[in-house]
């Protein structure tokens, strides 16, 4: 196994059409040489949050949707949020992106994002049905092929209020960062 790409985002590349993963900028919170974790940050859900923890919560952000963060496991919820507030046994992420690791976090968070409801806070969380999976070198695998591209993750994609535009973004920064000509001028007479 290569380096660890936990805390990079992995993007999904033009020709996989998985309906799971098409168009997907999928968050790594685990990579090591047993497998791969991590959640689809940029797919909503025609459901909302409110509505996914009515029997949990009287009431939550309802314009926040639930986000589908993979194929596995759809059933179980998974929060991120940026609060150096709760308690957490593991590192963030990335910088301000912390993975809400028990039903006491999860519940915390939820109940601030009550209180903060209305205000101005830069409090932040996304809830995900389920997450992506990957076996022993089948991450690196489907790399290879050219499936997934990498580039480190920032906290201002993960809580993006326009989760359908962090693909193109991500694509962007790639090819930016990939870039083997300079930027080139408008006109070619200032070359």
């Amino acid at each position: 196994m290569s380096e660890s790409l936990r805390g990079h985002f992995l993007i999904a590349a033009k020709h996989l059409r998985d309906s799971n993963f098409f168009k997907a900028v999928v968050l790594m919170l685990e990579h090591n040489e047993d497998g791969a974790m991590g959640v689809v940050i940029n797919h909503p859900m025609d459901v909302s949050v409110s509505s996914a923890l009515s029997k949990h919560f009287e009431e939550s952000k309802a314009g926040q949707s639930l986000l589908a963060g993979g194929p596995v496991e759809e059933n179980a919820l998974l929060i991120l949020h940026n609060s150096l507030d709760y308690d957490q046994e593991h590192d963030p992420v990335v910088p301000g992106v912390f993975v809400g690791t028990s039903p006491d976090v999860f519940e915390k968070v939820v109940e601030s994002s009550l209180q903060d409801e209305g205000a101005s806070s830069d409090f932040q969380f996304r809830i995900y049905a389920g997450y992506s999976g990957w076996g022993e070198g089948q991450l690196e695998h489907e790399m290879s092929r050219g499936d997934w591209f990498s580039i480190p993750a920032s906290a201002n994609m993960v809580f993006d209020q326009q989760p359908y535009d962090v693909w193109e973004a991500a694509t962007k920064q790639l090819f930016e960062r990939k870039r083997i000509f300079p930027n080139q001028p408008p006109n070619p007479e200032w070359n």
